[in-house]
């Protein structure tokens, strides 16, 4: 079954229980008790006829919702669900929202680094993956080469105290129509060569064409190479929270099952 993309719990199960509230709210199920829905008996006339089960639920449904210009006086009437809810339950419609405002900030994270000299890019991508866990407690792992001398290399991460573990890595900061190709890819993995090293992430932010994806994928095993594209870029800015804050927090609760369960059902 589907996952929301969040992880929090299953598409099928979410929209199963809201339908049922749903069949609740239209007087076709009951709900003795909670998390129990009987069938009632104009539930099963709704049954005999399907081709009108629709219509019959949304009439229900909109006489028991309170006009727009109404005071929400009674507690039904305060929990009244929206009626464009009928299309997307309300959880479908807050992730559908979350990721739209992650998008957006994803594309600002972007636009703000195209403004953004080349030089600071290449200290942006090393403090990233510094911030990702690169180098560990190493003091100075990370850090840019001289630029006009780095012979293809624009930062390095020094895995160990000693540095006998260097990762290399490649910042190219291309507008977001444009693609790297497979020959930009070919010449680093020539760099990482002459610097004698088997490991290499190559960070833009624009994209991969299809020849740069599939010449990475079938190097040989003595060299591995990573290509983070503009959208993965982003997200790890995002998700590792490097010059980032977070603006709002949304607590959303659910009832605890044992406390409700210990409770004697009337």
């Amino acid at each position: 079954m589907e996952p929301y993309s969040s992880g929090n719990g299953l598409v099928f199960d979410d929209r199963v229980s809201w339908a049922l509230s749903y069949l609740n709210m239209a007087g076709l199920v009951d709900k003795p008790k909670r998390g129990v829905y009987a069938i009632n008996a104009d539930g099963l006339k709704a049954l005999l006829a399907p081709e009108s089960f629709l219509e019959n639920i949304t009439d229900r449904i909109a006489s028991r919702e309170a006009p727009k210009k109404q005071v929400a006086d009674t507690t039904e009437q305060k929990l009244t669900l929206d009626a464009n809810s009928t299309q997307h339950t309300p959880q479908e419609k807050l992730y559908s929202s979350f990721e739209n405002i992650r998008k957006s900030v994803y594309k600002e994270i972007l636009n703000t680094i195209l403004a953004k000299s080349p030089t600071a890019f290449e200290r942006l991508v090393v403090q990233l993956l510094q911030r990702m866990g690169y180098g560990g407690e190493v003091q100075g792992s990370g850090f840019v080469t001289s630029a006009g001398n780095d012979g293809g290399i624009d930062g390095i991460i020094k895995e160990d105290v000693l540095g006998l573990g260097r990762i290399h890595i490649q910042a190219k900061r291309y507008d977001l129509g444009n693609s790297v190709g497979r020959p930009e890819i070919q010449r680093f993995v020539g760099a990482l060569a002459v610097a004698q090293s088997n490991k290499g992430v190559f960070i833009t932010t624009s994209y991969y064409s299809d020849g740069a994806r599939q010449y990475a994928a079938n190097l040989n095993g003595a060299t591995s190479l990573v290509l983070i594209d503009g959208k993965e870029l982003a997200e790890y800015i995002y998700k590792f929270g490097l010059g980032m804050q977070v603006e709002q927090t949304i607590e959303i609760k659910r009832l605890d099952a044992e406390f409700w369960d210990e409770m004697p059902d009337a």
